[in-house]
């Protein structure tokens, strides 16, 4: 948790923000309206910027589903709940369309981001304050810029590429291809970073740092294949000296130990009743437990992936008879007989079930080991390869009942056999952290290991029909 950086912080720019989700591209621009008015001091420009970190929540008022593409699109995870949810099975079974409304709501509100960013760009140079000051809010609205992008093109493909304040017209702009949005992210984390602060302290934990902003560019690198580019920017993370894996596993999802050394980004969530929770506390619970929706339930695809005694499957998954959240977990709580465990806690940590206290850490510093890993076997310098998966590994064989006979330590530096068991790695290391799907396309085995995914369509989603129908200059991806 945070203590007030997504907090609500100014009434009219979150009212603006909030009208602008609506309906972004019809709106006119916050710069027109009143951001000449309204960037004028140091406090102004930190309210914007705070602003910007809003869409990143996964919370009810966001209808945030990246959860929704990035695990249960893949064999991780089977779609539960009541029913009333119809674009979650969609998703689920692969036959969502441009009318599925988790798919339209992604795609407003990493938009209305990207629209707060670039006015915070744009305006902050104008603000009364040292150059060191604004060079941060600038560095910090760039690297959320970055991740709304990246995370769009993850989702979408090739998607507009929106870097300035533009009045409506001007928005209605086609799609950029994804490679050139990649190669915009990682330059503009690369200057981000040489912006941001390694670190921050009290009220300002949680928001971009350089080690973030050097990990966003090492990932957008990671997508498009240029594995020197990946390991230089991981090197540069390294250098910083502040990331290590936490001894033990589960303090990356426990409320008192979140922004740990393993944190690089970590999206804050807050119990205030505010709106800063995080909702899938309820929206991942059973709805065997009181107050839970069940909305997400693992797959025996999931729970069979992992190697013998691997403590990592209980720390990730609920089955029969486990302590489950102040209750004793049993097979009837899903329809697999498993349900996730992270980001949920107990009822008596929070006072709403919807408003969770438990960060989403998108970047890990175990995923950033796995990418150096990765990377270095793509480059065929597989011993090298061996080094950091080995520190992922031993982490895990560490916590287990029996260590010696536990996860044993990959030696084989045959490439094609060391990828392969990188990318088991990442599945088990990484479960339920939103990331599989999207790891399933760009390796390009999506259709192998998903079923009914259909090559050449559903390696991305489609553009909303509300977009397509305001915008006359997007195009839609095929087989949609």
């Amino acid at each position: 948790m945070s203590n007030n950086l997504y907090t609500p912080i100014l009434a009219f720019l979150l009212t603006f923000w909030l009208a602008s989700c609506s309906d972004v591209l019809d709106k006119e621009p916050l710069g027109v309206l009143d951001a000449n008015n309204y960037f004028k001091t140091a406090e102004d420009a930190v309210q914007g910027v705070n602003a910007t970190y809003k869409p990143l929540l996964m919370n009810n008022a966001n209808n945030n589903f990246y959860w929704v593409f990035g695990t249960l699109a893949s064999e991780e995870a089977l779609a539960g709940g009541d029913g009333s949810r119809p674009g979650i099975i969609e998703v689920d079974i692969m036959k969502h369309t441009a009318a599925t409304q988790e798919i339209n709501d992604f795609w407003k509100l990493n938009y209305a981001g990207i629209v707060q960013a670039n006015t915070v760009i744009t305006k902050t140079p104008q603000v009364n304050a040292d150059a060191d000051f604004k060079n941060r809010i600038i560095g910090e609205a760039l690297f959320l810029r970055s991740y709304y992008h990246f995370i769009l093109v993850q989702v979408f493909g090739d998607v507009p590429l929106i870097v300035e304040i533009q009045a409506p017209d001007e928005v209605r702009v086609a799609r950029t291809p994804k490679a050139e949005v990649l190669a915009r992210v990682a330059a503009d984390c690369e200057l981000a970073a040489s912006f941001l602060p390694v670190s921050y302290t009290g009220a300002d934990v949680g928001r971009a740092t350089k080690g973030a902003a050097l990990a966003l560019a090492a990932k957008a690198y990671l997508y498009l294949q240029d594995y020197n580019s990946v390991l230089s920017r991981i090197a540069d993370v390294k250098a910083l000296g502040i990331y290590a894996l936490q001894q033990d596993y589960r303090n990356n999802f426990y409320d008192s130990t979140q922004n740990n050394s393993e944190s690089v980004w970590e999206i804050q969530h807050e119990n205030l009743e505010l709106g800063v929770g995080n909702f899938l506390n309820q929206w991942w619970l059973s709805k065997k437990v009181q107050d839970g929706y069940g909305f997400c339930e693992v797959s025996m695809d999931f729970v069979n992936a992992f190697e013998p005694n691997d403590p990592r499957l209980k720390f990730t998954v609920a089955r029969h008879n486990e302590p489950y959240f102040g209750v004793t977990y049993k097979a009837s709580f899903s329809s697999t007989g498993a349900s996730p465990r992270k980001y949920l806690q107990n009822s008596s940590e929070v006072t709403q079930k919807s408003d969770g206290s438990i960060n989403y850490t998108a970047i890990r510093y175990a995923d950033v080991l796995l990418w150096e890993a990765e990377a270095l076997a793509e480059l065929g310098r597989t011993a090298e390869a061996l080094v950091p998966l080995e520190t992922v590994r031993a982490r895990a064989r560490a916590q287990a009942a029996d260590p010696a006979n536990t996860l044993p330590a990959i030696t084989t530096t045959d490439k094609t056999e060391l990828i392969n068991i990188i990318r088991h790695e990442r599945l088990v290391e990484l479960g339920f952290e939103m990331h599989r799907f999207f790891d399933l396309v760009r390796w390009g085995i999506a259709p192998d290991v998903i079923n009914g995914f259909v090559a050449g369509k559903n390696e991305v989603f489609p553009i909303p029909q509300t977009e397509l129908d305001l915008n006359p200059n997007l195009s839609q991806n095929p087989g949609y």
